[in-house]
């Protein structure tokens, strides 16, 4: 049985149990509401940690309830059947606020920016990334998150050259992280007349919505650092079609990083959410560069980035299976995946992911 004290202390409950205090009396002071955005950023922080308090007071009151069950059972009440159910039950619990648990960086709580690019593979590799734009909007709504579609370029016979998405939610970052790298798709092609075996790619790149707290050094006036492009906005046309030059595009040009913006309507909203989106990829890529220089000094491996490892295979044909190339985790249901079913590669990534680390 689950000790509560155990568990509190595994999963610093008591710590945000406090935090939870903390930020209620927050709220209640005068003058919370006066600054909007660094309100809403003290909002988020409470969604995230009742998120991770939620699943852990549900796995407490659980391991009570078995206790009890046990105690009757012990004074010679048939409890089989009921204590079965209740261990099952404790067991799949431990393993979601477990699985939580490991996602301890300060920016895995964050909502997530996710950047879909067609690769090789002609009209199949654009097919195929607007396939991985469904699996993850799927995903999202199994999960009860919100997305926004922030820009989408239509391929010229089907399918996509590139889309942004933005999934918000509790710790859909450290969920979703582990999906960044190139994604392989083998099947008949639909798009050949002779329906010949395809193999094609699509590149994926996550990165977290960021706060005001987050902060990156960006001189945006100086043309030699940010070059902006207006543009204007693409679409399925008819009466929604943007007619003016509201789409705007950002150039790092020191890293040479891009991010695009065209979903609002107003050039100027476009412009301060490319710019959060900008710091989100440069704020990730600084990240990145320190931990590949941690994992230098321990000799293992560097992270990949974006366009770099085949992280995930989606065989459809002449076999049917899906496979993840780093935690070897394998189903024979690539369509589950693809329907947005993502957590048990979550799950499968992020525990493969704390045995790298060790």
């Amino acid at each position: 049985m689950l000790e509560s004290s155990n568990s509190e202390t595994l999963f610093d409950w008591a710590g945000k149990t406090k935090r939870v205090e903390e930020i209620n009396a927050q709220m209640g002071a005068a003058g919370f509401w006066d600054n909007q955005e660094a309100a809403q950023a003290v909002m988020n922080q409470l969604k995230q940690v009742n998120a991770s308090l939620k699943p852990l007071s549900e796995l407490i009151a659980g391991a009570d309830d078995l206790g009890v069950m046990l105690e009757f059972a012990e004074g010679g009440e048939e409890m089989t059947a009921e204590v079965q159910a209740a261990v099952a039950s404790l067991t799949e619990e431990f393993a979601k606020v477990e699985l939580q648990a490991m996602l301890s960086a300060p920016e895995d709580g964050s909502s997530a920016y996710v950047a879909i690019q067609s690769g090789e593979g002609g009209t199949d590799a654009q097919d195929f990334a607007d396939m991985l734009l469904r699996m993850y909007m799927r995903w999202a709504e199994i999960r009860g998150f919100s997305t926004e579609l922030l820009e989408r370029s239509e391929a010229e016979e089907a399918g996509i050259h590139s889309a942004t998405l933005a999934i918000r939610g509790p710790y859909v970052y450290g969920l979703l992280k582990g999906e960044t790298g190139n994604h392989r798709l083998i099947r008949m092609s639909p798009f050949d007349s002779a329906h010949r075996r395809q193999t094609s790619f699509a590149a994926v790149d996550v990165t977290p919505e960021l706060d005001d707290s987050y902060s990156v050094d960006i001189k945006w006036e100086d043309p030699l650092v940010i070059r902006e492009d207006i543009f204007r906005s693409g679409g399925a046309g008819g009466q929604k079609v943007n007619k003016t030059d509201s789409a705007i595009r950002l150039t790092h040009l020191p890293s040479n990083t891009v991010v695009q913006c065209q979903n609002e309507r107003s050039q100027h909203q476009n412009r301060a959410l490319a710019r959060k989106m900008l710091i989100a990829k440069l704020y990730q890529i600084e990240m990145d560069r320190r931990e590949n220089e941690l994992a230098a000094k321990r000799g293992q491996k560097s992270r990949i980035g974006f366009g770099g490892q085949t992280i995930r295979s989606y065989v459809l044909h002449p076999e049917s299976y899906c496979k993840d190339n780093r935690s070897e985790y394998k189903t024979s249901h690539p369509q589950a995946c693809l329907d947005g079913d993502l957590d048990p590669w979550i799950d499968a990534y992020l525990r493969w992911a704390m045995t790298q680390s060790k």
